[in-house]
């Protein structure tokens, strides 16, 4: 990485351990990160941080760098620790050597609105036993990579809990129809597999193959289960991520795509696109 962009990295990790009094100014991220750790009595003891730059230009005196940066955590919660990890990309723009503007790229976007079928009542279920330490280790082994058995999408979140629930055994059906059941074939998938709504709706109402069950709070949910996001409270859901770990006070950490995380705090709350008004769907998976 070139000296300014180092400077700036440099000096934006510090601030996830510094003691001293936060100011005005300070990075962002940092200073939601450490309010969400106070909330739940934890503290970051250390943080490794590693910048890639991902695409660079330059205009005369203006540059442009995308930028990619893997952070790792070491969380101690009660006096136990666990570790953190989370990729984010960001855009940052230098004119004559100083910063004028540096964002996060926020890959939230509302998905377009998709016909879903009806559930029919009267489809054959398929017996299976939901294997979640299968689930969990695939979303481990894959969080932050791709797994080139299946079409990698720029949203990829849904996309990815659907390979890791398959991977607990979570039988697909529906195939062909795009807007029924839940399948993954032949290049091809049905909404559910890859939109975070249509994956939320199908939780909520299949009466076979892959099914699940509501529950009224994070505690409620083991490993291998679901958390569904909509950050602005709107209705449409734009996130899901599984539940890979247990915090100290037995809340959920979780493992995404999409800016790739794992072992993350459930609520978001350090999250770009976290709003007042998110909404939480909690679902537990049943065995069919």
């Amino acid at each position: 990485m070139d000296q300014s962009l180092q400077e700036l990295f440099d000096g934006r990790v510090e601030q996830f351990v510094s003691k001293s009094k936060r100011q005005s100014g300070n990075y962002e991220k940092a200073e939601q990160k450490l309010e969400s750790l106070a909330k739940r009595s934890a503290e970051i003891v250390k943080v490794k941080a590693r910048g890639d730059i991902i695409n660079q230009s330059v205009d005369g005196d203006f540059q442009t760098t995308l930028y990619q940066v893997h952070y790792q955590y070491l969380i101690r919660q009660k006096g136990t620790l666990y570790q953190e990890e989370e990729i984010e990309v960001r855009m940052c723009k230098f004119f004559k050597n100083d910063l004028i503007m540096d964002k996060e790229m926020n890959p939230y976007v509302k998905q377009p609105e998709l016909e879903i079928m009806a559930e029919d009542e009267h489809v054959e279920r398929n017996s299976y036993q939901y294997n979640r330490l299968k689930a969990v280790q695939y979303a481990e082994r894959w969080w932050n990579s791709h797994n080139p058995a299946y079409k990698a999408f720029e949203n990829n979140c849904t996309n990815y809990i659907s390979q890791c629930l398959h991977a607990g055994g979570a039988p697909m059906r529906g195939y062909p129809g795009k807007g029924t059941g839940w399948w993954f074939r032949n290049n091809n998938w049905s909404y559910s597999w890859t939109v975070a709504h249509s994956l939320r709706l199908y939780l909520g109402n299949s009466k076979s193959g892959l099914r699940a069950r509501e529950v009224s709070s994070p505690d409620q949910l083991l490993l291998g289960d679901v958390i569904c996001y909509d950050f602005e409270g709107d209705g449409r859901y734009n996130h899901n991520t599984m539940v890979t770990g247990k915090d100290a006070y037995g809340m959920p950490l979780v493992n995404a795509n999409t800016y790739n995380s794992r072992m993350r705090y459930w609520a978001y709350e350090d999250s770009s696109a976290y709003t007042p008004n998110i909404k939480y769907k909690f679902f537990t998976i049943v065995d069919g």
